[in-house]
């Protein structure tokens, strides 16, 4: 609790032992109604204050003065009665004040943990001075491509790329992910992380503004102002229904009386204002106007703790109904660089095949040499490698060990006129020969994520009626990556434009239906699909800045089975906005018909206002709290 949070709860203990006090106090007249005044004031002098603002503001209709025209009122009846019953009025300011306690302690709560993703700031960078001291910067001062140094236990202040030095990075703030992350030389780092051991030389390979702990905050900052439709009837309906329950409260307190009296019938004043106040109090739209947003709010920071970023309650709103997720699969659904998938030798084992291979392809820059070279990472030994000669669309040659080694791809094995055997594996396939013999292939390509496929199953549980791919792959690939995850359908080859056009095809399938349509993807290429997207989803890890910043929403730890958590947890958040919303005005309008037929009194009042509110704040936080969820259950 902060220190707002203490006080409001010291004043709601003060004045409630004080009424129990005064209650056994044999006290009448002005000294008791003297007494019971100064447990009101404690209570809730804040909320006259408030009305009495609102009124000078010309702003004056919210709860502040509905509270205060009927606890007034209850005070005004006790003293014309000569009844002395002054509890009712302060009870009512007292629960008030424990409901505002309960919705500010739940906000509390959920923006507690946003507020850690807001700590990820670094507060400064370390530079080398001309005198060659470590010295610490603004890191907005830091230029792209320079040297910083970071220590353990501080965070990265800025994108970049590990030079020297190894260490393991705790990203938990950004990504939600627990298992810390090894980084060495050639590792990216992201600022928000913190550094747990090593000391680390690394170059910058962003400004701080366009850093990865700059654009959370931003994400963050940004995500409260986009309101969801939910949020934006309540705001509205809110600004109309208050005038018009203050209205109908004075109707009901001079026109029945007033008829009453016309017609020769008995009547009474002071029962009818009595039945208004309690039509007041009862009227008050706290529970609507305080649980919605705080349902949403609490979404939002229950995703954010599990590495999504959602920019806004309306995003949130959309995923709850989307019907059809379409990825991208290049670093979407696979992992978007190449791997050693398998390995056929002819003439000598796996091991040496590989051996040769990474040896030839040792000098070159292409991805697929960089694949050969993480297989086989001892490639720099004592062998002697020679007379490299690149032919380009075709390999590599080069002499190892007094040998001439080949290898490429069938055409420059028809080129040598060396006889090759073909591969049913999926992917490229690099051909390798010896002193003009075939010695085997090896199959380059590029695989599926850990936990794309519990992805795809996940979403089908949660109710996703249509998965589909759109790549720019070749139709082997494609067709490949969908068998191994079954999804229902895909589209191979395609430009960005393509991408565009079947994406409008899928979204006018859905026209005139309340389904909607997510689009996941992670490159440059996707921006315009993810903008045009119901919900757009980027890869945030590894994504690109582009994708990031057309998104709706922003997994952080690139996995894809964050899709369906993210959906689970915004279809739960608008279970408990329908929730709030029908039970506070269901039990409102059930409570006014007894108020104003003068079987509600003040009690009923205060639970159908203050008691609501409570139990729909407690069921908003629940938008908090989602039980993680294995993945290879799904498997």
């Amino acid at each position: 609790m902060n220190e707002k949070q203490k006080k409001t709860l010291t004043r709601i203990f003060l004045s409630f032992i004080l009424i129990v006090f005064f209650h056994f106090l044999p006290v009448t007249g002005w000294l008791r109604f003297g007494l019971y005044l100064v447990p009101y004031l404690i209570v809730g002098y804040d909320i006259l204050i408030k009305a009495f603002h609102g009124l000078k503001n010309k702003q004056p209709f919210d709860e502040s003065l509905l509270m205060s025209i009927a606890t007034l009122g209850a005070i005004a009846l006790a003293i014309y009665s000569k009844s002395g019953d002054y509890v009712e009025a302060i009870a009512v300011m007292l629960l008030y004040q424990l409901g505002e306690f309960f919705q500010s302690y739940a906000v509390g709560r959920s923006r507690k943990s946003i507020s850690q993703l807001m700590d990820i700031a670094p507060d400064y960078a370390n530079v080398k001075n001309d005198q060659g001291d470590l010295v610490q910067i603004d890191p907005e001062e830091v230029p792209v491509g320079s040297e910083i140094y970071i220590k353990p236990g501080e965070k990265v202040p800025i994108d970049g790329r590990v030079i020297e030095g190894e260490s393991t990075m705790d990203t938990a703030a950004l990504t939600g992910e627990s298992l810390p992350q090894d980084v060495r030389e050639g590792s990216r780092v992201f600022s928000g992380a913190i550094n747990l051991n090593g000391f680390l030389r690394v170059e910058t390979t962003k400004e701080f503004g366009e850093s990865t702990a700059s654009k959370v905050m931003e994400l963050i900052e940004d995500a409260s102002s986009r309101k969801s439709k939910s949020e934006n009837f309540i705001s509205k309906f809110a600004r109309i229904y208050t005038p018009v329950v203050v209205v109908a409260a004075l109707i009901l307190a001079v026109l029945p009386p007033l008829l009453l009296k016309a017609g020769g019938h008995p009547y009474s004043w002071q029962d009818w204002i009595y039945r208004s106040l309690t039509f007041l109090i009862i009227s008050c739209p706290c529970a609507l106007v305080i649980s919605i947003p705080l349902s949403f709010f609490a979404g939002i920071g229950g995703a954010s703790k599990k590495g999504i970023l959602i920019k806004g309650s309306n995003y949130l709103e959309t995923l709850s109904e989307v019907s059809e997720v379409v990825f991208d699969k290049t670093g979407t659904l696979t992992k978007g660089s190449f791997t050693v998938t398998a390995i056929h030798p002819q003439e000598m084992s796996p091991q040496e095949l590989l051996h040769l291979a990474a040896h030839v392809e040792r000098y070159s820059t292409h991805p697929i040499a960089d694949s050969l070279r993480k297989a086989y990472p001892n490639e720099d030994d004592d062998c002697q490698v020679e007379d490299i000669n690149e032919i380009a669309g075709h390999g590599i040659t080069a002499k190892v060990n007094g040998h001439l080694a080949y290898v490429g791809n069938t055409k420059l094995m028809d080129q040598l006129s060396i006889p090759w055997k073909a591969c049913d594996h999926v992917g490229t396939t690099l051909h390798v020969a010896r002193d003009g013999r075939y010695q085997g292939h090896i199959v380059i390509a590029d695989i599926i994520k850990q936990n794309a496929k519990a992805a795809i199953k996940a979403l089908k549980a949660e109710g996703i009626e249509k998965t589909l791919i759109l790549t720019g792959d070749n139709e082997e690939v494609a067709k490949d990556v969908a068998d191994q995850l079954s999804v229902d359908g895909y589209y191979s080859q395609l430009l960005p434009q393509d991408k565009v056009s079947k994406l409008e095809e899928e979204l006018q399938s859905l026209k005139g239906t309340k389904k909607r349509l997510a689009f996941v993807g992670d490159g440059i290429n996707d921006a315009p699909v993810l903008t045009r997207a119901d919900v757009g989803i980027a890869m945030g890890a590894m994504g690109s800045d582009a994708a990031i910043e057309a998104a709706d929403v922003i997994l952080m730890d690139d996995d894809p089975f964050k899709i369906a958590v993210a959906i689970k947890i915004s279809r739960k958040c608008l279970r408990i906005v329908k929730q709030n919303t029908y039970a506070s005005i269901g039990i409102k309008i059930f409570v006014l018909l007894l108020g104003a037929l003068g079987y509600a009194s003040m009690w009923a009042a205060i639970f159908a206002d203050v008691g609501v509110t409570v139990l729909a704040v407690l069921n908003a936080i629940r938008c908090m709290f989602e039980r993680p969820e294995d993945p290879n259950k799904y498997l």
